[in-house]
């Protein structure tokens, strides 16, 4: 069912730059940085790090590391200081970096469409034992986040991960970002097209270029070759969507300038047809685009969603076609509505006869020992990869029928469920405040508790969820989490209860990404006032859910009905 387009369901209005006033885009107001940051990337480019970490910082220690390398530039290798224990959120506001920071890292290994090899699985797993005291956590960007990381410690995780053809590289900075790919490239039976040639081809000519390595901001990436619409492609800088053109055959449908955090805005089609072997050109004359075009002098306005705002889909498909690519693009068609649930989860057929099998870990924590399971799982069953997904799930591929029996009940006892609670299978959480210096709330252990509590107060009523209810949880208004695109979205706050602060959220309801079962995307609603505690999470998700459940239409969505009602339905 589609929810119509409103003010607060669609793209929220971003502010054009003023008129006269330099915004440091680089084709119109030459390179001269406007701010710190430009400043210093201008001086000695991110990727220049690396050797410094090597020779000196490892070998140093942390206290060697310069603010500039350690805040910045570290980032271009996938590492970010992690928040020092202790320090609640309601200071997070009021303390600045090097305050915030403890002298361990977050370290982020990109994983393009989220594909993942027996033996690569067993070398991350062990890094983890090694070297992160067990941690890791599935992103929703297909990536595998560790936690407590010494600098001392990073030249050797970067042997090991180089020497399975992993890397860090522009894992985070203003750079090209991972690839989010379809966990089903190359096996599903339904599938349009295998993305899989252009992500390796992206991945092997531009990550790690210097020339894509100093951008305004971030760029997210995403490549979907299945009719699934698997890679939440309408919050992407660029999305690249199967479609069949019928006169060309098989290629993709090119969206462009999505993003959530503060300034959530939807992706929007430049309407134009990409054949597969020009995909990746395609990518490098959007990428440079943002690069040249995207605004630098503040930072808050410097993701490509502000400039597809002030251009919009005419001149942005000029642009490319005129000054970037010399020739014009064939419209296309826009893709199909959703036909299956993009999540994969449980067990699937493959169109080689084998299967593939979706399974839940609870918010994407998994942890050293869960990947060492996993690998002796998967080598008992005689498969050799498994991917990682956009939903904090993964899928493991070409499962024999004779040994499937064996992988679903070794993956539940590992915690990786194949048939998971409604609760447990929509439910996503960001890193929150247990690592993260921007968190205000504890994210994590609070959508745990949230679903097990939901598990056992809403049994009676769990049949007749027929379609999903996501709740995303975040621990501040970026945004890691998809708060925006949820049923229920939940952004960290501190919140007052009788005069007494304490963790809570903000709560926004009804958004969503297209879906099997929602043909649009839309951003959710907020509801003046509604703030909940932490404590009290599960009540107002039992709460809404009963309300629906009540109130609804034959099949009618959580999304449209919670936009339907009046607010005081939703309280």
């Amino acid at each position: 069912m589609t929810v119509q387009p409103t003010e607060t369901s669609t793209s929220r209005t971003l502010r054009p730059p003023r008129a006269g006033r330099s915004n440091g885009q680089w084709a119109v107001d030459g390179r001269e940085p406007l701010n710190a940051n430009e400043v210093w990337k201008q001086e000695d480019g991110g990727l220049n790090v690396r050797e410094r970490i090597e020779q000196f910082y490892s070998r140093d220690g942390f206290a060697s590391i310069p603010p500039q390398d350690l805040s910045g530039r570290f980032r271009w290798w996938g590492l970010y200081t992690q928040r020092k224990p202790g320090i609640d959120g309601g200071r997070t506001a009021q303390l600045d970096d090097t305050e915030l920071s403890d002298e361990y890292f977050m370290l982020r290994v990109r994983l393009d469409g989220g594909s993942l090899t027996l033996h690569q699985l067993r070398v991350l797993a062990d890094i983890s034992h090694d070297f992160a005291r067990g941690t890791a956590d599935i992103s929703d960007r297909q990536n595998i986040q560790y936690h407590w990381i010494r600098v001392e410690d990073v030249p050797e995780i970067w042997r090991r991960l180089e020497a399975v053809g992993l890397q860090t590289t522009e894992a985070c900075g203003d750079t090209p970002r991972v690839i989010l790919g379809s966990p089903l490239a190359g096996i599903a039976a339904d599938e349009i097209l295998d993305p899989t040639p252009v992500i390796d081809e992206i991945t092997r000519r531009f990550v790690g270029d210097p020339e894509l390595a100093n951008l305004p901001r971030k760029f997210k990436s995403a490549i979907t070759g299945h009719p699934s619409l698997d890679v939440v492609h309408e919050i992407n800088d660029i999305s690249l969507v199967g479609v069949v053109h019928p006169e060309l055959g098989a290629g993709y449908d090119l969206w462009v300038g999505g993003g959530l955090s503060t300034a959530p805005r939807l992706a929007e089609r430049i309407g134009v047809f990409v054949a597969p072997d020009e995909a990746a050109e395609v990518w490098l004359g959007v990428i440079r685009i943002f690069r040249d075009y995207g605004y630098r002098r503040m930072r808050t306005k410097a993701r490509l969603k502000f400039l597809l705002a002030e251009w919009g889909p005419a001149k942005f498909r000029e642009v490319l076609e005129t000054e970037y690519l010399g020739r014009a693009l064939p419209d296309g068609p826009p893709p199909a509505p959703a036909s299956t649930p993009g999540d994969h989860v449980g067990i699937h057929l493959q169109k080689d006869g084998n299967h593939y099998v979706g399974a839940a870990p609870v918010v994407g924590r998994v942890s050293g020992d869960v990947l060492t399971g996993l690998a002796d799982v998967m080598e008992a069953a005689g498969t050799d990869r498994v991917r990682l997904t956009p939903h904090q799930k993964l899928v493991v591929l070409d499962v024999p029928p004779a040994r499937l029996d064996d992988l679903v009940t070794g993956l539940e006892n590992l915690g990786l469920s194949v048939a998971p609670s409604p609760f447990r299978r929509h439910t996503m959480a960001c890193t929150g405040i247990e690592f993260c210096k921007l968190a205000i709330v504890e994210t994590k252990a609070a959508a745990a508790t949230a679903i097990a509590e939901l598990e056992q107060r809403l049994a009676d009523v769990t049949a007749q969820i027929d379609t999903p209810v996501t709740l995303n949880v975040n621990g501040c208004p970026n945004s890691c989490a998809r708060i925006q695109v949820a049923d229920i979205g939940l952004k960290g706050m501190i919140v007052t209860l009788d005069d007494v602060q304490q963790p809570g959220f903000q709560v926004h309801l009804g958004g969503g990404l297209a879906s099997a079962d929602r043909d649009e995307a839309g951003l959710g609603r907020t509801v003046r006032g509604l703030k909940v505690t932490a404590a009290d999470l599960p009540d107002l998700v039992e709460r809404l859910v009963r309300r629906w459940l009540d109130q609804r239409a034959p099949r009618e969505t959580f999304a449209t009905w919670a936009h339907r009602v009046d607010e005081e339905e939703l309280r």
